[in-house]
């Protein structure tokens, strides 16, 4: 792909004076092929898929960076909720092997974050997934790269105030267990409402039932360019409405250069 001067400068300057980067390249993956009979079985298997599936994302990433000349800031994995493949297990501490082997697996293969230690419990949750809730926690007090969410509520199945009412006390658990490094815990958790299934920013990141085996997502982030555009912006014009920022090529291209060099196909470009 051959690229005008134009076009070239144009990357220049949103790069380097207006600090546009590629925030993120994200590998979607799906986990149910991992379910075992015991939840050691099954953190095994987690572990390998991760590994075998996310070698090489952060060296193609880092390559595909270098090619073109942009920062890309984090590399990053979504899993299948974890509650939907963990089993029936009897408590909350049975959960942790597998959390324990998604953030292993992470830092085997250098990404950022992984996240999708998920319960989707909107209408109601079994007993399983109350025990899961109750492992967020020390989950997350004891892992590293591991990101957590849970979803309880939707405008078609409203409010589950249970699960409000058990996630607020769980919030307030992960701050003190993480008190010592400013709650960390807390950082790394999102309690939503109205979860999407290909959601890839974290810390509220997992890949939904209704994905395929494995997607790749490119995040572009560009509040600098927007705060350039405002500031040199006429002053009539500041307060109507405008379409949004045209990326420049070598953004989507290295978008198509991580789907080719993974293997993955592109999910989007946001």
């Amino acid at each position: 792909m051959e690229y005008s001067q134009a076009e070239i400068l144009q990357t220049v300057r949103m790069t380097e004076i207006e600090h546009l980067d590629v925030r993120t390249v994200t590998l979607g993956l799906s986990l149910r092929d991992c379910v075992r009979s015991t939840i050691e079985e099954t953190a095994e298997a987690v572990r390998e898929k991760i590994e075998r599936m996310a070698a090489r994302l952060v060296p193609t990433v880092n390559e595909i960076g270098e090619e073109y000349g942009l920062r890309i800031a984090n590399k990053r994995i979504s899993i299948t909720p974890a509650s939907l493949i963990a089993g029936q297990a009897r408590s909350a501490r049975e959960y942790l092997p597998l959390a324990h082997a998604i953030d292993e697996a992470a830092r085997a293969v250098g990404v950022d974050f992984v996240g999708g230690y998920s319960a989707l419990v909107h209408k109601g949750a079994t007993d399983a997934e109350s025990h899961f809730l109750d492992s967020i926690p020390e989950a997350l007090a004891t892992s590293e790269r591991l990101c957590s969410s849970v979803n309880v509520a939707t405008s078609r199945a409203g409010i589950n105030m249970d699960a409000v009412r058990h996630v607020g006390v769980l919030v307030k658990e992960m701050a003190e267990r993480t008190r010592e490094r400013g709650g960390l815990a807390c950082a790394k958790f999102v309690c939503f409402a109205n979860a999407v299934e290909d959601n890839p920013f974290m810390a509220g990141a997992f890949h939904g039932v209704g994905e395929s085996e494995a997607v790749i997502n490119v995040g572009v982030s560009g509040p600098g360019v927007v705060n350039h555009a405002v500031r040199h912006a006429a002053p009539d014009t500041r307060r109507r409405p405008c379409p949004a920022t045209r990326w420049p090529r070598s953004s989507r291209r290295s978008a198509s250069s991580a789907r080719e060099r993974t293997g993955r196909p592109p999910r989007s470009l946001f």
